[in-house]
């Protein structure tokens, strides 16, 4: 490598402005801060909220709605590949689920949803199933019951 090859990089250490040096420099005077107001006093700093005497955003944003969170009822979830390490013949359910550690905490409803394969006939129990999880529980031979909420 030879030494006169290397470049300078562009301006890695921007010089800092040196303000209020005289009219000849640009920056003299008012330093580049305008005349008067809040901007151009020393120790200024602008909440981020601040909007200056307009209405502010979080006092024109409407306060009363309604959230349907309260009401809201938990749904757990569990897939057909999920029901394959039980024995063929077998009756799943909440329970069963739990037993086997498939499921945890607190179950409100228990939703079957249809990824993956199911290889042998269960009769299986749940709050809701999707279309794609009855019809691969029915397709091996086994039965898709509705438990009441």
């Amino acid at each position: 490598m030879n030494l006169t090859a290397i470049k300078k990089s562009a301006r890695r250490h921007e010089p800092r402005i040196r303000v209020g040096r005289g009219i000849g420099s640009g920056l003299g005077k008012t330093s580049g801060r305008g005349h008067k107001g809040m901007k151009s006093r020393s120790g200024y700093s602008r909440r981020l909220t601040h909007e200056g005497g307009q209405m502010p955003l979080f006092r024109r944003m409407p306060k009363a709605g309604f959230s349907n969170a309260r009401f809201r009822v938990p749904v757990t979830v569990v897939n057909v590949e999920d029901l394959g390490e039980f024995q063929a013949g077998a009756t799943v359910g909440p329970h069963e689920l739990r037993g086997a550690g498939i499921i945890r905490g607190k179950l409100y409803r228990l939703k079957v949803l249809g990824r993956g394969e199911l290889a042998q006939a269960l009769t299986v129990r749940a709050h809701g199933f999707s279309a794609a999880a009855a019809e691969k529980i029915a397709k091996a031979g086994g039965k898709a019951e509705v438990i009441p909420a």
